[in-house]
């Protein structure tokens, strides 16, 4: 075998290669955007106010330049390693997944790297075990997420030394705006989904609630009760499951027996357990009682019927989180303006008017 090249090998060999692409920078990105450079730095930030039209024509910029922040640069120039650290409960869960994905999202296009742990809300020992794991990562803030009171107190005790935004899963807008000027209850989260069957004429509704020891389950209980004494009805006794849909097909038999005409779970979940079981025993749904649940689910638009529910935007709900701790790193002496996602109605098949009412 001699050592001659092939003659294609060897035109390919002499030709010149092409000079490696610069990287683009926020400079580039302003200039195709048709905006300042502080803009760019403010919306990778999420600080800061930035117009609509803006902000698109900087999302538009930053996808076509393909741009990623440069964290190697960054650190040695600032000594800050931009990293952020998220305790996240259930992240088998959709919606706790979600709201990670939407967080890790929103640290990477501010030039921060997001490691999450999962933990079980259940273990109180793996709360420690996580934060033994993330102090030894040199972070710059912390997300958590508390969903039981438990993990909420262990959260209030820490003292990590560097910015902690914690969402404690209440229903944040709804439960803050609590009554309006004129002392009308908000129509948003869960008051909206009362509201929407004492406007059908329902008189008797049920809840479906999550564990007692779930902030985000008493958050929706309490607006429940509100809703209803509100407008001089009475709540029924409680019947509670556990997040699951099986505990919702179990809790079945206890919610009939209130002789409700309508039923708001506290979950998707619980609500397509509950319909499982009406359905067995020919109840129809919402001739004779409608149900209402939380979440909105990818798969409650296909239940049947379809699902009438309050939807929670988890994506932004992340993203919010993670900008307002990232405001809090670049701005610690001010206090960050981070607007939360509001949860909705949606409004689908599985309600209708209460039985006897006049169409």
């Amino acid at each position: 075998m001699t050592g001659n090249v092939d003659a294609n090998e060897e035109a390919a060999m002499s030709e010149p290669r092409p000079a490696p692409q610069r990287a683009a920078t926020i400079y580039d990105v302003a200039r195709m955007a048709g905006v300042s450079h502080q803009t760019v730095a403010r919306f990778l930030t999420g600080t800061g106010g930035i117009r609509p039209a803006n902000k698109v024509r900087v999302e538009q910029a930053l996808a076509e330049l393909n741009y990623r922040p440069n964290r190697t640069a960054r650190s040695l120039a600032t000594n800050r390693t931009f990293r952020l650290g998220a305790l996240g409960y259930e992240l088998s869960g959709t919606g706790p997944s979600k709201t990670m994905q939407g967080a890790s999202e929103a640290a990477r296009r501010a030039g921060y790297s997001l490691d999450i742990v999962s933990l079980d809300p259940m273990k109180d020992t793996e709360l420690d075990e996580a934060l033994d794991v993330l102090n030894n990562r040199d972070l710059e803030g912390v997300l958590a997420t508390a969903p039981t009171d438990a993990v909420s107190a262990a959260l209030d005790a820490l003292d990590l030394g560097v910015p902690i935004v914690v969402d404690r899963g209440s229903d944040l807008e709804a439960m803050i705006a609590s009554e309006t000027a004129d002392g009308a209850l908000p129509d948003v989260g869960p008051f909206a989904a009362v509201r929407h069957l004492i406007d059908l004429g329902h008189t008797r509704i049920a809840h479906l609630a999550g564990p007692a020891d779930w902030i985000s389950a008493r958050s929706r209980i309490a607006a429940y009760e509100r809703t209803l004494r509100h407008h001089g009805l009475e709540p029924l006794r409680l019947v509670a499951g556990d997040w699951s849909s099986r505990s919702g097909y179990l809790a079945a038999p206890d919610v009939l027996a209130l002789q409700p005409t309508a039923v708001f779970a506290s979950n998707d979940r619980m609500a397509l357990g509950l319909m499982k079981r009406m359905h067995e025993q020919g109840i129809r749904i919402p001739a004779d009682i409608s149900v209402v649940g939380f979440d909105d689910l990818a798969e409650a638009e296909f239940f049947h019927p379809s699902l009438t529910t309050v939807r929670q935007d988890f994506d932004a709900m992340g993203r919010a989180a993670a900008e307002t701790l990232i405001s809090m790193i670049e701005h610690p002496d001010e206090l960050p303006h981070v607007p939360y996602p509001v949860p909705e109605l949606v409004v689908r098949e599985s309600t209708g008017p209460a039985p006897g009412t006049p169409a």
